[in-house]
């Protein structure tokens, strides 16, 4: 594949910073392996290809070729482990690889990662043809788009109880960069009532309003006990009926069980990599709220279809022509990486046709 665009992650910016355990305590847990060529969220041009991998690589079986736009799911599974049998679409296996993660460029063939003007794919990727018209710069949101996923997962639970995420709730979302974005627009796709954003970066918060919010609260200029109250003010004292916590620091897991009401779901996605511990008391924050926590790790292979079609059904409504707010060429990634955790940007990628 000739990159056209990968994004910044999350998880890259954890690595960056030293932070480099993944699934920790599961069966699949990893440590990034040095050196490493970084870049998993990733958008291309089908380059060289196999006239078997014509035939059959691509996800949902329609034929490839040379020129054709791509995108793929960066997690490589083995087909073989309990979880792989059992946990459909979503990919919790046992022995999961990841490209731009967990494949050093020290081995063979050596381009596993997005951070570069070729990537090697290996035949046993999820590979997802990109639809024509959509642009590198809305493509590259693809794999993010699969995470939000996660609120299929929250609607699984509704139902005429107070359980789950049911049209009209109220969601408040913890975290406006890119994942909550796009969660945010989701919520609003799917018909939330109500959704409140939190962020430090006032840029971020007016971005968040274009997605979907109708109340922002500004983490550098509150305390968590002025969002919370203000959130309960919001929904008549009763609290939120979902919290999405998408920030990738646990500093405000306990926040987000605070805004919930009694009985109310919240979904943890910010944390990816070991970020440390938090406390909490397990009567107050779950017992006695009665809450349901999901906590969810990775997005479903089964996801970029409808995130594909998402992004190009809804390019009137939403701003995602505009996600991409700085592309950087690759001798400049630490700038790059700079950027990234900067609150003026959104998502930052790399661009290997940048001089």
């Amino acid at each position: 594949m000739e990159m056209e665009m990968s994004g910044i992650c999350g998880t890259d910016k954890h690595t960056y910073q030293g932070e480099t355990k993944q699934y920790a305590g599961t069966p699949a847990e990893t440590d990034t392996p040095f050196p490493i060529i970084q870049g998993h969220e990733n958008v291309g041009i089908v380059s060289e290809i196999t006239p078997k991998a014509a035939e059959s690589l691509e996800f949902y079986g329609r034929p490839l070729k040379v020129g054709d736009r791509i995108t793929m799911c960066p997690d490589v599974v083995c087909g073989q482990c309990y979880e792989c049998k059992h946990v459909m679409g979503y990919v919790w296996c046992q022995n999961s690889e990841c490209y731009g993660n967990s494949y050093t460029s020290a081995v063979a063939p050596h381009l596993m990662g997005g951070w570069a003007e070729q990537m090697y794919i290996r035949p046993d990727t999820f590979v997802y043809k990109v639809p024509t018209g959509l642009s590198p710069r809305v493509a590259v949101l693809a794999e993010l788009m699969a995470c939000t996923a996660s609120l299929d997962k929250l609607k699984e639970f509704s139902s005429y109880a107070i359980e789950g995420f049911n049209s009209g709730d109220t969601v408040v979302v913890i975290g406006s960069g890119p994942l909550g974005l796009l969660h945010i627009a989701k919520t609003d796709m799917m018909g939330a009532g109500q959704i409140i954003a939190t962020d430090l970066s006032e840029h971020r918060l007016a971005f968040a309003k274009r997605c979907g919010a109708d109340i922002t609260l500004n983490v550098s200029q509150t305390s968590p006990e002025e969002r919370i109250a203000q959130v309960m003010e919001l929904t008549r004292g009763r609290g939120a009926d979902v919290v999405l916590h998408m920030a990738n620091t646990p500093a405000s897991f306990v926040e987000g069980i605070e805004m919930l009401k009694r009985g109310g779901m919240m979904l943890e996605m910010g944390n990816f990599a070991d970020t440390g511990d938090v406390s909490m008391n397990i009567h107050r924050h779950i017992c006695s709220k009665n809450i349901r926590l999901i906590g969810l790790t990775n997005h479903p292979s089964t996801g970029y279809g409808p995130a594909l079609d998402l992004l190009q059904r809804y390019a009137d409504r939403y701003p995602f022509e505009e996600f991409v707010s700085h592309e950087y060429a690759l001798s400049d990634v630490d700038a790059a990486m700079q950027m990234s955790m900067s609150p003026q940007s959104l998502k930052v990628v790399m661009n290997p046709h940048l001089p």
